[in-house]
C-alpha cells in the first residue's frame, strides 16, 4: 500500500534537506547523518518516509560506485566454493587435469580456460560465467 503524500510538505522538505547526487564523501558523510536521524525518530510521516528512501538509493549508489565492497573475481569465488565444501587442491584436478595447474588457478597465476569453467559450473551446480 503506497500512501500518499502531500506535494506542499514534501517540497518543503525537498527544500530543507536538497537532495543530489552525491559526488564527493563530504556530501555522503551529510546525507548518512540525515538519514539517522530520520531513522531515530519512532514516527515518519508519509513525505519523511519518502524522503528516507530517496536519501537510502543515493547513498547506496555512491557507496556501490565508490566502495565496492561486493567486487569478486573467478579466483575469489572459486576459494569461497572450494571453502564452502571443505575442498582442497586434489579435489579439482580431475578437473585441471594436474595438481601443477590447480596451484596456479588457485594462486591466481593462470586464468581458467572456458572448458575448465563449464566443468567448474558443473562440479559446484553454478553458472560457468562464474569462473571466467
Amino acid at each position: 500500500m503506497t500512501l500518499a503524500i502531500n506535494p506542499e510538505i514534501y517540497t518543503q522538505l525537498l527544500s530543507k534537506y536538497q537532495p543530489r547526487i552525491i559526488k564527493t564523501e563530504k556530501e555522503n558523510e551529510k546525507f548518512l547523518e540525515i538519514v539517522e536521524e530520520l531513522l531515530s525518530r519512532s514516527y515518519l510521516t508519509p513525505e519523511e518516509d519518502t524522503l528516507l528512501e530517496l536519501f537510502v538509493k543515493l547513498i547506496e549508489d555512491f557507496e556501490e560506485k565508490h566502495y565496492q565492497l561486493n567486487v569478486s573475481t573467478p579466483y575469489s569465488r572459486l576459494l569461497h566454493l572450494m571453502e564452502a565444501r571443505s575442498l582442497s587442491k586434489t579435489d579439482l584436478v580431475q578437473i585441471f587435469g594436474s595438481s601443477q595447474i590447480v596451484d596456479k588457478i588457485i594462486n591466481g597465476e593462470l586464468k581458467s580456460t572456458q572448458k575448465q569453467a563449464e566443468a567448474l559450473g558443473s562440479f559446484f551446480h553454478v553458472d560457468a560465467k562464474l569462473f571466467i
